[in-house]
């Protein structure tokens, strides 16, 4: 929300300006960051320790997003959508891959393991990611999966979150 204080702020140091151009500036200077977390499900999981494969089948067609306070956004955005941040370039998963924290139930008991995610590929309903364990041990298999993947950045908009590229200090910008 542009308030009249920053309006008249923008308007006021540059009078020679067009009043499309204060506009402009003053939505730029108003650009909120917020942090984003993503979370994948699973009904089941497979890990090969040869390879460093873990395998999530039956995944969700949509990964969730949320950020903390003060924004507090919520939302969802096709998994395959999601998989293309590990395209190229110095801002790409490739770069910089994130860490995730895989939860999994086995009987009543909670399993949780942290990774580094690399690589996924998508097929249908299965997700493959070559991981690095960080903590934890990695069971064989495993049922009720869910990964929570650690804050990352691209540009934020209320329409589209797909193909966009990621922006440096794993931000989120809204505008």
């Amino acid at each position: 929300m542009i308030t009249r204080r920053t309006f008249m702020a923008v308007a006021l140091a540059a009078p020679a300006i067009p009043l499309g151009s204060v506009m402009a500036q003053v939505v730029k200077e108003e650009a909120k960051q917020a942090d984003f977390l993503f979370v994948q499900t699973a009904k089941a999981m497979a890990f090969d320790k040869s390879t460093n494969k873990l395998t999530l089948d039956s995944i969700s067609s949509t990964t969730l997003f949320f950020s903390d306070r003060p924004e507090r956004i919520a939302g969802n955005m096709k998994t395959s959508a999601f998989v293309p941040f590990w395209s190229t370039g110095k801002d790409s998963f490739l770069s910089d891959p994130p860490n995730a924290d895989i939860s999994i139930l086995e009987g009543d008991k909670l399993r949780q393991v942290v990774v580094v995610l690399q690589t996924p590929v998508l097929k249908g309903d299965t997700l493959t990611y070559t991981v690095k364990v960080l903590q934890g041990d990695m069971p064989a298999k495993g049922a009720d999966v869910s990964v929570f993947i650690d804050i990352i950045g691209m540009p934020m908009t209320p329409f589209s979150y797909a193909g966009a590229a990621r922006r440096g200090y794993r931000r989120m910008y809204w505008r």
